[in-house]
């Protein structure tokens, strides 16, 4: 074949992901978990030869060996990859602020790679560059986002490149989605965790990560207030623009990876009935009938240039003159309770697989409940003091080590 930078190529593609039965876009497997347990696991531990993984929407495939490369576009699949050890074989430019969260674990990754997405689409040039033995991308959010993609391109790569191995699970509530099952088949994070264990003949990894997050889980919802006696929560994208009074209100309890960290604490949404405009779009004066005791940036940790500097380290100053400022300065805003009692915080980084989720969980329980888990300190908000902190640090790393 001719590949997309004019050289001839005679060769055929290495495998080490084959087809299984199940089409892209179908029906999830029933029971897909224990199909894992009972033969991905058995595949990988008893013959040391091929092996399987199931996962909606793309079905099973049959894994010859375990893949030395993988190209992602959603950051919590590449934190996945990250927790299970794998952190050196993403070839992927979406490795969101690594100072932020990976730095201070001793990882050091590789985001210097070119973009999947170029100008106002998928590059089908790039995914032939990448060249990865597994694209953990799903197909069908590649056909729904790129008007100009279909799928003959996704056959194309996927014959010529590699196989397409992801579920767009972050968030599950377009038309698309609904069209296909999504919020009703899509893997929680969890489970797309002990997926790639089996991907990655990773599963002692996995289960660790999975005990870790059930202890942590099991020490903070005990001490999660009373609904009654909870703060109202106004979480708004990052996108809001508080200097022009824009604001883009976003719902708590979305299906998906993305407000995991909000609905396991159980946040009160102070908009819960309340009429917004597309996207959620809203002003200052409904802001003030809503009057939240608490306003969360999503993304706010992490997104946006003026938020963080080109390193990925949190940017209080430039956070406070972004989102904080505007909303003191305001007529309207300034009688806001949660401006007025300085609780307007950065929110978690939406993209998160289980090492970002740890401390996703941290940072939302110190903005939600500081009286309970100590308070958020703005100029650094992961920054925990020892006995506060709901989970030890070296035990993150001795996981990613390999040594769970």
């Amino acid at each position: 074949m001719v590949d997309k930078f004019g050289e001839i190529e005679a060769t055929t593609r290495r495998r080490y992901l084959k087809h299984g039965g199940t089409l892209i876009g179908s029906v999830a497997l029933a029971g897909c978990s224990d199909l894992l347990d009972e033969e991905g696991e058995k595949a990988t531990e008893s013959t040391g030869g091929a092996y399987e993984a199931c996962l909606f929407p793309v079905g099973c495939r049959e894994f010859e060996r375990v893949p030395e490369s993988v190209t992602t576009y959603n950051m919590g699949w590449a934190d996945m990859v990250i927790s299970l050890g794998h952190g050196e074989k993403l070839r992927t430019n979406r490795i969101d602020a690594p100072e932020l969260f990976y730095e201070p674990f001793g990882l050091d990754l590789d985001p210097d790679w070119p973009a999947l997405w170029q100008s106002s689409g998928y590059s089908k040039e790039v995914f032939y560059e990448l060249d990865p033995d597994a694209f953990l991308l799903d197909p069908n959010m590649v056909e729904a986002w790129d008007d100009n993609w279909d799928e003959s391109d996704t056959e194309e790569i996927e014959s010529n490149v590699a196989p397409f191995f992801g579920c767009h699970n972050r968030r599950t509530e377009s038309d698309w989605q609904h069209d296909m099952g999504y919020p009703e088949n899509a893997p929680s994070m969890l489970e797309t965790l002990e997926i790639l264990g089996t991907v990655f003949d990773e599963r002692e990894r996995a289960d660790a990560w999975l005990t870790l997050h059930e202890a942590v889980q099991s020490e903070v919802q005990p001490r999660v207030p009373p609904t009654e006696d909870r703060p109202s929560v106004a979480l708004i994208n990052s996108g809001s623009e508080p200097q022009k009074g824009t604001f883009y209100v976003l719902d708590l309890d979305d299906p998906g990876y993305e407000k995991k960290s909000y609905r396991d604490l159980g946040a009160v949404n102070a908009f819960e009935g309340v009429e917004t405009g597309q996207h959620g779009e809203t002003d200052y004066e409904t802001m003030l009938s809503v009057d939240p005791d608490i306003i969360c940036v999503h993304w706010g940790i992490t997104t946006g240039s003026t938020t963080f500097d080109g390193d990925g380290a949190f940017d209080s100053e430039a956070f406070r003159e972004q989102f904080i400022a505007p909303m003191e300065n305001d007529p309207t805003g300034c009688r806001l309770t949660a401006v007025q009692n300085g609780r307007v915080y950065p929110g978690a980084e939406g993209e998160q697989g289980p090492l970002v989720n740890l401390l996703n969980t941290e940072v939302t329980a110190r903005s939600l409940y500081p009286g309970e888990f100590g308070a958020l300190d703005l100029d650094a908000p992961l920054e925990v003091p020892e006995e506060e902190q709901l989970f030890d640090r070296q035990r993150i790393a001795d996981i990613i080590n390999g040594d769970s």
